[in-house]
């Protein structure tokens, strides 16, 4: 079949990469025909292919500068596959706030550690993201500073300088609301190291994108308590 469609389209020989396209038969295929019955026997192979039962190959998008690549897919619909990502949007749930921002390391997944490895970017990987975005956020709006390690007569100057740059329409308004705020002390004291525990929500290699939330409360301590035994192993 080849060497007939080499015959009648000459063109292709100018084309090595056509070639190699068109070499490589074997696609990834969906279909179920070719699986076993649960007693072992085989079904008989009654029609080839089809064009609706193809797949493709994973993604595995990585950590690095944006790289963005379109797909046309069945009935015009575009998928949109993210081969490298540095950023996304993520939600702070607690605070209501979703900010863009860095992302910075990849820490966990529960598939392999090879994907933790090649800092491969999935749907429900742990990330490390940048915690600059949430900490200026939080500083407007209640002002406190967090992260700050609190000092002790040293630190009064600095405070009074802070606040003399405020009116005291906003002092008294970020004292209201921080007076009814209550912080969960895990998510504070990663602000300290500016390293926030996120997770991916989105997925990459459907969407071009690679949103998530910052972990809180149960599933924040949870993974905590996989990367410590991470860690010890």
């Amino acid at each position: 079949a080849w060497l007939w469609f080499k015959a009648t389209h000459s063109t292709f020989d100018n084309h090595p990469d056509r070639k190699v396209e068109l070499r490589a038969a074997m696609g990834i295929s969906r279909d179920s025909r070719h699986k076993h019955y649960k007693t072992g026997g085989r079904s008989n192979a009654s029609i080839k292919k089809r064009k609706y039962e193809m797949g493709r190959p994973a993604t595995l998008c990585k950590l690095g500068a944006k790289r963005v690549r379109s797909v046309r897919c069945r009935g015009g619909n575009m998928k949109y596959r993210a081969l490298r990502l540095d950023a996304g949007n993520y939600a702070w749930g607690s605070e209501n706030v979703t900010k863009k921002v860095r992302i910075l390391d990849v820490v966990y997944n529960a598939s392999s550690n090879e994907l933790v490895r090649t800092k491969t970017l999935l749907k429900n990987t742990i990330i490390q993201i940048d915690a600059q975005p949430f900490k200026q956020w939080y500083l407007k709006k209640f002002g406190v500073d967090l992260g700050k390690k609190k000092k002790g007569a040293g630190g009064g100057k600095d405070e009074a300088t802070e606040e003399e740059k405020r009116s005291r329409h906003v002092m008294f308004k970020q004292k209201a609301r921080a007076s009814k705020q209550k912080l969960d002390p895990a998510v504070e004291d990663q602000f300290q190291s500016g390293r926030l525990l996120a997770c991916i929500a989105s997925r990459p290699g459907q969407c071009g994108r690679c949103d998530g939330y910052i972990l809180e409360g149960e599933e924040l301590a949870f993974y905590k308590r996989k990367l410590e035994k991470k860690k010890k192993a």
